[in-house]
């Protein structure tokens, strides 16, 4: 693996679907990189709640509880500039961290500054709010594509284990989408990953 190690930055919150929240982290954490997971309003050390969305055959995912998940940065301490590129992941935190200013103006960051940036499922709805997705082409949870739709970027329905790829952003449905989104992503940052 050849590589110059990133700092990269994941915007959380409680309820975020656990797996899109813990396996990225981890992932990104494995080869190198320095991850700081933030939440607004918490501090390092302060934990979220995160919520665990499966496919069971019902009309939408269902819910159950997932994992204390513990901060390793503060929010409030994060200056954007400071970081080679962005994680969003879903579940239903990005509802209301999408209202929080602080939040959108970091995102608008990553995406003027041309930084990557990776988002599955929901937190696609963060990106939706940024004024800054126009004319790109992205997929998300399909419930969020109307979202996607109305700021003005083309919804790409795609396998729930697929990724696309618009520039410096990749995104994803759902958290099945994991090894094409990180691989996709860790590309973007530069990440090569060679055989002995």
């Amino acid at each position: 693996m050849e590589f110059k190690a990133k700092k990269i930055l994941i915007i959380t919150g409680d309820f975020v679907e656990d797996y899109e929240q813990m396996i990225p982290f981890q992932m990104l954490t494995m080869v190198g990189h320095t991850v700081h997971a933030v939440c607004p309003g918490k501090k390092k050390g302060e934990t979220i709640k995160t919520a665990i969305h499966d496919f069971e055959g019902d009309q939408t995912y269902t819910e159950k509880k997932g994992h204390n998940f513990a901060l390793n940065e503060d929010f409030d301490a994060i200056d954007a500039k400071n970081y080679d590129g962005l994680y969003i992941p879903g579940g239903r935190a990005p509802e209301y961290l999408r209202l929080n200013d602080k939040v959108v103006a970091m995102v608008k960051h990553f995406l003027e500054a041309n930084k990557p940036v990776a988002a599955i499922c929901h937190g696609i709805q963060i990106l939706t709010v940024t004024g800054l997705i126009k004319g790109k082409t992205l997929t998300a949870y399909p419930a969020v594509g109307p979202e996607v739709t109305l700021a003005g970027a083309t919804y790409k329905e795609i396998g729930v284990d697929q990724a696309v790829v618009d520039g410096n952003l990749v995104t994803s449905p759902a958290w099945p989408g994991h090894p094409a989104l990180i691989s996709k992503f860790l590309g973007l940052l530069g990440t090569k990953f060679t055989s002995a």
